[in-house]
C-alpha cells in the first residue's frame, strides 16, 4: 500500500478516520450556527495532530512526489464532502447579496439590504439569510467586494461562493509549496494545513472569505522570496483589501531601504478603493459598527484583558490602557522582525511571531479568525500555536462573548506550551554550544 500511496498504514488509518469524521458532520450539522460543527473540529483535532506528528517526527511516513499526491487527494476529499452542504455559517449570504447588488450598479457601502430601494433585489434563497440586514451596510474592504461581484456574475448559489473560496485555497497550498521548497523543507509539511479540520469546515462547508486574503498574504511571500517586491506589494495590498488582519505581517516582508514594496501597496489599495469612492467617508461600512456591536470597545471577551480585570481588579473604562499596551507590544514586535531581518529572504517566522502574538492579544471570537496562523505551522511547526487553532472549535460551544474560564481552555495551554517549547529550545541550544565548546 505504500508503494502506491507514499503513505504508511499509520498516516493512511488516519486519514481514513478523517474522511469519516467528515462524511458523518456533513449528515450531521444540518443547519445555521450548529454548534454540533465544535464536536467534530474537536474530534478531527486528534487525528490530525498525530498525522502533523508523524510527518514531522518520521520523515519516512509520507515522503516523495506519490505521498505529496495522496495528501492532497485526501484533502479534496475531505472539503468534496462537506462542499455541497448547507453552510453553517451566514456570511456567506452578505457575500452573495454584495456581489447581486453591485450588478444592479449599487454601492454596497451606502444602503442596508433592507432599505426600499433595494425591495427589486430580494428573493426567498439569499435575503432571509443576511445577518444585520435591517441596519448595516457592508463591512467587506473593496477587495473582497470586487471578488463577490465576479464572483456572481457566474453564479449567484452558495457553492459558487465556496468553489471560489476552494479556489483560492489551492492558489495558497501552491503558495505553501513553493515556501516549502525555496527552504528545503518536506513537501509532506503541507499536510498541516491540508488535513486540518479548521479550514476543511470553515472554508469548504462555510464558505468563509479568510481564505482569500490567506492566498494574497502567502502570494506576498512568494514574490519576496523571488525578488519581486513590487509584486509583493500588490499581493499584500490586495490581501489587506480582503481582510485587513493581513496588514499585520507587513514588517517581515519589508526590506531595508525597500521602497518599492510599500509603494505599490499603498497603490493597490487607493486603486482598489477607487470603483466605492462614491461611498465618501462610508467606505469603511459597517467597520466602526462591528467593533461596537462586537463589545471590542468594553474589552468584551478579550481573554488577557479579563485575566488582568481578575488579577489586579482593574475598572471597565481601564480598558483604554489594555488598548495602548497591545498596541506597544505588536510595535516591540514588529521592530524586533524589522531589526532582526538579515537576508534578502521575506522573515516568515516574523510573520509567524506577529500573527500569533495579534492574535492572543485580541482573542478573537469566531474560529475562522484563527485560520490564517495554519499556514505558519508548515514552515515552523509549534505545538502551542497547533493547540491553539485547534483548540478554537471550542468556540462553538462558548458563551459569546466567551467568559474568562472558556478563554483559558483555549489560551492556558497554549501559554503553557509557548513557554515549555521556549524553554526547550534555549536549553538545547545552550547544549548545542556547550557540547561545540568541549568538542574544541
Amino acid at each position: 500500500m505504500k508503494k502506491l500511496t507514499g503513505l504508511d498504514w499509520r498516516l493512511l488509518l488516519l486519514a481514513s478516520i478523517l474522511l469519516g469524521l467528515s462524511f458523518t458532520g456533513a449528515v450531521w450539522v444540518d443547519h445555521f450556527d450548529d454548534p454540533s460543527i465544535g464536536y467534530f473540529l474537536l474530534l478531527q483535532s486528534l487525528p490530525y495532530a498525530l498525522a502533523a506528528w508523524l510527518v514531522l517526527r518520521e520523515g519516512e511516513a509520507a515522503r516523495g512526489r506519490r505521498a505529496l499526491i495522496t495528501i492532497l487527494l485526501v484533502a479534496v476529499a475531505m472539503r468534496l464532502v462537506l462542499l455541497p452542504e448547507l453552510p453553517v455559517s451566514t456570511d456567506l449570504y452578505r457575500y452573495i447579496w454584495d456581489g447581486r447588488i453591485q450588478g444592479a450598479g449599487v454601492n454596497p457601502y451606502l444602503l442596508v439590504p433592507a432599505d426600499p430601494a433595494l425591495a427589486s433585489l430580494r428573493d426567498g434563497a439569499v435575503y432571509p439569510y443576511i445577518n444585520r440586514a435591517d441596519y448595516a451596510p457592508s463591512i467587506y474592504p473593496p477587495a473582497s467586494q470586487i471578488i463577490f461581484y465576479l464572483v456572481t456574475r457566474v453564479s449567484e448559489s452558495p457553492i459558487a461562493i465556496k468553489v471560489a473560496m476552494l479556489v483560492f485555497e489551492a492558489i495558497a497550498v501552491w503558495a505553501l509549496l513553493h515556501l516549502l521548497a525555496a527552504r528545503n523543507l518536506p513537501c509532506s509539511r503541507i499536510l498541516l494545513y491540508a488535513w486540518h479540520p479548521l479550514p476543511v469546515w470553515e472554508f469548504a462547508r462555510s464558505g468563509h472569505l479568510d481564505i482569500i486574503a490567506i492566498a494574497f498574504l502567502l502570494l506576498a511571500f512568494v514574490a519576496a522570496d523571488r525578488r519581486s517586491p513590487t509584486i509583493a506589494g500588490i499581493s499584500l495590498g490586495a490581501a489587506v483589501l480582503v481582510k485587513y488582519f493581513p496588514a499585520i505581517a507587513a514588517p517581515a516582508l519589508y526590506r531595508r531601504w525597500d521602497w518599492k514594496l510599500p509603494v505599490a501597496c499603498l497603490v493597490t489599495m487607493s486603486v482598489l478603493y477607487l470603483p466605492y469612492i462614491g461611498a465618501g467617508a462610508k467606505v469603511l461600512g459597517f467597520l466602526g459598527g462591528y467593533f461596537s456591536e462586537e463589545g471590542f470597545a468594553k474589552g468584551s471577551g478579550f481573554f488577557l484583558w479579563q485575566l488582568l480585570q481578575l488579577l489586579l481588579s482593574l475598572q471597565q473604562n481601564s480598558m483604554i490602557l489594555y488598548f495602548t499596551a497591545a498596541m506597544l507590544v505588536m510595535l516591540c514586535v514588529a521592530l524586533l522582525v524589522l531589526v532582526r531581518q538579515n537576508t534578502a529572504s521575506p522573515d516568515i517566522g516574523g510573520a509567524m511571531l506577529l500573527a500569533v502574538t495579534f492574535t492572543i492579544l485580541s482573542s478573537p471570537h469566531y474560529t475562522w479568525y484563527f485560520a490564517w496562523l495554519i499556514p505558519f505551522l508548515c514552515l515552523y511547526p509549534t505545538v502551542a500555536v497547533l493547540y491553539l487553532t485547534c483548540a478554537a472549535g471550542y468556540l462553538y460551544f462558548a458563551h459569546w462573548p466567551p467568559t474568562l474560564a472558556e478563554g483559558g481552555v483555549i489560551y492556558g495551554p497554549c501559554a503553557v506550551l509557548l513557554c515549555a517549547e521556549f524553554a526547550f529550545r534555549r536549553r538545547r541550544k545552550w547544549e548545542e554550544r556547550h557540547g561545540n565548546a568541549v568538542a574544541a
